[in-house]
């Protein structure tokens, strides 16, 4: 029997939340799922997602909640999409279907509409609907969670703090996965540049909750953003016996460790990460997250002359079945970077053919509706920067420096692309992008106090253009 600290039918009720379902073990595998989802962590006594997902079918197959929660997980996995995984479209028309013949409060009908709306990749819209539920039922985790991952997706900074700042006041300290709201607060503040607030808010989660993956995330990020790089290093160590078993997040938190090592010049160090950490984890998982981190930590070292090819071919065994899935610009891009760096031009001109192809007819999906003005010129200056085609590659990501936020990600995420500006201006022959290449450096400069990566680059742009 599942554990008995799990919500059944009677205590959802209570909490103004109820479940169409006759069966107590039912909404308790729900909790479980919600709470595995929420704190990073497969919980292996439970049989992880997985076994909890298909324990809930077994235990009531037409609870549409539970389809809900297990349909929407996968898709905003973002692993696969309902354009070419034709099991995941499956289960999205069985929950629609599931829902069209049952009486079901209209809190449950809004989460079916808002994962059909997702499915469809129209993210802006499902968020609309989340963000409705929970007006009325500002305690629905699910809701909050959904709506927080999906503003991420978009680069919706704002919405993402403003969304969880709505509803604080409703949760007291003693419901269930109080604590964790901590850490999507944070994250939503820094990533809107109250950095000190952000760290403050991440503190106090860790204070009622060690093992809280996303508050340590959130703190590693306030460290990256204001290159803190040894109070970063220094965090990191002293909590990764917490962090370490929310094994959905581990990978990523490992990644801003190595960032801070890229920062300071130690390649070895960050290469160590990546070799024991974030590769094995990306191998093992295909998660997303783990994937796109991989591929950016590459591209980083790859920037700052190291060798990585054979890397590379190691990771394109994990990228090259979703380049044409398509459902972010931001995973198109992290894949790009493998197959330009493996020199497998079949594979990127798939990815590019096809990226084109949606991008003619997006219907209503937002990520389709904006390659053509921000993913395929993104994508083409990838091609063109591994080219040698560094004046080619600044007049393609000059125009769209501030709109980089569509593709969605955080601000530490998206700077890869930053540096890639910064290098293919330094590159550049002409005399015009040399000297904006300078502008860009004095910028971080002023915003990344002390950045050991911001030095080096201002000394090789004078090296470069003396």
């Amino acid at each position: 029997m599942i554990a008995s600290s799990f919500r059944d039918c009677a205590a959802w009720r209570a909490e103004g939340l109820p479940l169409s379902t006759s069966s107590n073990q039912a909404c308790k595998l729900y909790d479980a799922i919600l709470t595995q989802y929420v704190t990073w962590r497969n919980d292996e006594t439970l049989g992880g997602i997985e076994g909890c997902m298909a324990a809930v079918q077994a235990a009531d197959p037409d609870f549409v909640m539970g389809h809900v929660i297990g349909t929407g997980l996968q898709l905003v996995g973002t692993g696969s999409s309902v354009l070419r995984d034709q099991t995941l479209a499956g289960a999205v028309r069985k929950t629609l279907d599931l829902a069209s013949c049952q009486e079901l409060t209209a809190r449950e009908k809004q989460h079916v509409k808002a994962i059909d709306l997702f499915s469809k990749g129209a993210l802006d819209k499902a968020c609309d609907v989340w963000e409705d539920i929970l007006l009325e039922h500002p305690t629905d985790m699910l809701a909050l969670k959904f709506s927080h991952d999906s503003f991420f997706y978009l680069g919706e900074q704002t919405q993402m703090r403003d969304s969880v700042a709505r509803v604080l006041p409703h949760w007291k300290s003693h419901m269930p996965l109080y604590s964790y709201l901590k850490g999507l607060y944070s994250f939503g503040l820094l990533e809107t540049h109250f950095y000190d607030q952000a760290e403050k808010v991440a503190k106090e989660g860790l204070a009622l909750t060690r093992e809280d993956g996303w508050c340590v995330h959130s703190v590693a990020h306030v460290h990256e953003m204001k290159a803190e790089i040894e109070k970063g290093l220094k965090f990191m160590a002293s909590t990764e016996k917490d962090w370490k078993v929310c094994d959905m997040l581990a990978c990523h938190n490992y990644w801003h460790w190595a960032l801070y090592h890229i920062e300071k010049g130690e390649y070895e160090a960050a290469l160590k990460i990546y070799e024991e950490e974030v590769s094995r984890r990306c191998v093992n998982s295909g998660a997303m997250l783990d994937t796109v981190d991989a591929c950016s930590l590459l591209y980083r070292l790859e920037m700052e002359g190291v060798s990585v090819k054979e890397r590379y071919r190691e990771l394109l065994q994990v990228t090259e079945p979703h380049s044409e899935d398509h459902t972010l610009l931001f995973n198109d891009l992290h894949f790009l970077m493998v197959s330009l760096g493996c020199k497998e031009s079949g594979i990127t001109q798939r990815l590019l053919e096809s990226l084109r192809e949606l991008a003619k007819d997006p219907d209503e999906n937002l990520q389709h509706q904006l390659a053509s003005t921000i993913g395929l010129p993104m994508c083409q200056a990838l091609v063109e920067y591994d080219e040698g085609n560094y004046s080619k590659t600044v007049e393609l990501l000059k125009p769209l420096r501030y709109r980089f936020t569509q593709i969605g990600g955080s601000d530490a995420q998206r700077d890869v692309f930053n540096q890639l500006l910064i290098h293919a201006a330094m590159k550049s022959q002409d005399k015009h992008h040399q000297r904006y290449a300078r502008c860009l450096l004095v910028e971080r400069d002023a915003v990344r106090l002390n950045s050991p990566l911001t030095d080096r680059l201002i000394q090789r742009a004078h090296s470069l253009h003396i």
